[in-house]
């Protein structure tokens, strides 16, 4: 790509520091205005959660290349049907636009010949799409392929169907950063390259509301453009104590009590509260014109300046798709956003823990979705647990299926993901263990130790994605690193106190 991003292998902080999280944001730090809360009539009024995932403009440029037909010899061959095939797989990019949400327009007219070639390149130089599109009918034009990479500096998805790659046209090519090469006849798997490219924007698009403190100021993330706002801690702990017991507020009590297995700790107070923080978590989303959210939850809750802890109303936005983090965790809300955004389903943020006598990874926190299997799917069983280190308010003990793969990722910073792939043995009770309500044991995939599991925070979800995760980073300029494989006796990184 023209504009390269390089990671610092010296940086080898997790969370990161004050220092280094502004090395890795753009110079952009101001003072932000903050808005006057709403009135009483206005706190009345109903918000729809969905209107604040985003839904950028995705603008994908596709086209065929190939020698004019009819072809002799030479793969696919002579018996290929070229403009069937080519009727056959446009209808296909369509139908998956149409469901990923991305505008996607072919051209009319495939690259023939050189002059052809020429012509898109410009074309596309001047129109500067979100991504390009690319369907191979011919194994000869790889040379030409990468031509437009090095000419366009665009993300390019290139589509070539089983009969018109060999693995060495493409071992180097394949590889490089911004590029992104289906050799397959699986026409699902296009809906998963568009999302790349939606995902992208929409990172690009989010706004996270960092909710702690006492300061008031706007940050710009490298890479991805995605604007931080930082807003005091009092705001959420004032637009809560605003919040009426409305309809939409009993409403929501009453409907996680009855999908509920069963109600252990909490009342029905702590249930109409928890419904008055998750309304006021999107009334705050909407005063500070944001899309994601994370707060200082645990300072609220040890400081007891709100009665109930977040939870609740956090697992809710995340079955709509909206991000809601814990612990003001800036990297751990984009790692669920990140998820959010590229899989259409909930992560799950998790303080990790090591079973040193089955040698699994134990996940565990008062925050989960119940949308696992994705946005549009039924949910997961849950249990209404009261948030565990307080015993106040309410949390939801999600139930993961056992024996489903799952993948871990964490944002170290805007250039380094951990990406971690396991399988769920079981899920696991407080009490008898100790820890948060949502609990459970993963064994991992190959990481022989797991102590040596990396990272802290990271966000777990359903479906063993290591490819389609490296497929993004690889589009867009991501260092990819894993836990290792080896048993390793000293891990730096993150540490919890």
């Amino acid at each position: 790509m023209k504009e390269k991003h390089f990671y610092d292998s010296s940086c080898q902080c997790c969370k990161l520091s004050r220092n280094c999280f502004l090395s890795a944001t753009s110079p952009m730090l101001v003072t932000s205005t903050q808005a006057e809360f709403p009135s009483e009539s206005e706190l009345r009024q109903p918000i729809d959660i969905n209107s604040f995932r985003p839904k950028p403009k995705v603008r994908i440029i596709g086209v065929v290349i190939r020698e004019k037909p009819p072809y002799w010899l030479g793969w696919p061959g002579s018996s290929y049907d070229v403009e069937g095939h080519r009727k056959e797989y446009e209808k296909s990019f369509f139908a998956s636009a149409n469901r990923v949400g991305v505008n996607l327009e072919m051209l009319p007219d495939p690259i023939e010949n050189d002059s052809a070639l020429e012509e898109f390149i410009r074309f596309i130089s001047t129109e500067k799409p979100d991504a390009i599109l690319i369907h191979t009918q011919r194994r000869k034009m790889w040379k030409k392929i990468e031509k437009i990479y090095e000419t366009t500096h665009i993300p390019m998805l290139v589509w070539a169907p089983i009969g018109t790659v060999f693995t060495t046209q493409i071992h180097e090519f394949a590889r490089k950063e911004g590029v992104y090469v289906l050799s397959t006849l699986d026409t699902s798997s296009i809906d998963q390259a568009l999302r790349m490219v939606r995902a992208k924007k929409q990172l690009d698009a989010t706004q996270i509301l960092v909710v702690h403190g006492n300061e008031r100021k706007d940050e710009v993330m490298d890479r991805f453009n995605t604007k931080i706002r930082h807003v005091p801690r009092n705001m959420m702990e004032e637009m809560f104590q605003k919040i009426p017991v409305t309809e939409e507020v009993k409403d929501i009590a009453g409907e996680m009590k009855k999908k509920a297995l069963k109600v252990v700790e909490p009342t029905d107070e702590d249930l109409i509260n928890a419904g008055r923080s998750y309304i006021a978590g999107k009334h705050l989303l909407k005063l500070e014109g944001a899309n994601a959210i994370t707060t200082d939850c645990l300072g609220m809750v040890t400081q007891k300046t709100v009665p109930t802890p977040p939870c609740m109303g956090a697992c809710l936005f995340q079955d709509h798709g909206v991000t809601y983090g814990c612990e003001a965790d800036i990297f751990g809300a984009f790692s669920l956003m990140f998820v959010s955004y590229l899989f259409d389903k909930p992560g799950f943020m998790n303080d990790p823990v090591p079973e040193t006598v089955k040698n699994e990874l134990i996940t565990a926190h008062c925050v989960c979705g119940t949308k696992l299997n994705g946005f549009d799917k039924p949910s997961e069983p849950y249990i209404l647990r009261s948030h565990s280190e307080s015993n106040i308010g309410v949390s939801l003990q999600v139930l993961w299926k056992e024996g489903q793969p799952v993948t871990l990722v964490r944002f170290n910073n805007p250039h380094e993901l951990i990406l971690d792939t396991g399988v769920v043995k079981e899920n696991i009770n407080t009490p008898p263990a100790g820890g948060c309500r949502t609990n459970f044991s993963i064994k991992m995939d190959n990481v022989e130790e797991s102590r040596d599991v990396l990272g802290f925070h990271q966000v777990v979800f359903y479906g063993n994605h290591k490819r389609d995760v490296q497929n993004f980073c690889q589009l867009f300029g991501i260092k990819v690193i894993h836990s290792p494989a080896i048993a390793n006796p000293v891990i730096s990184g993150d540490t919890k106190g």
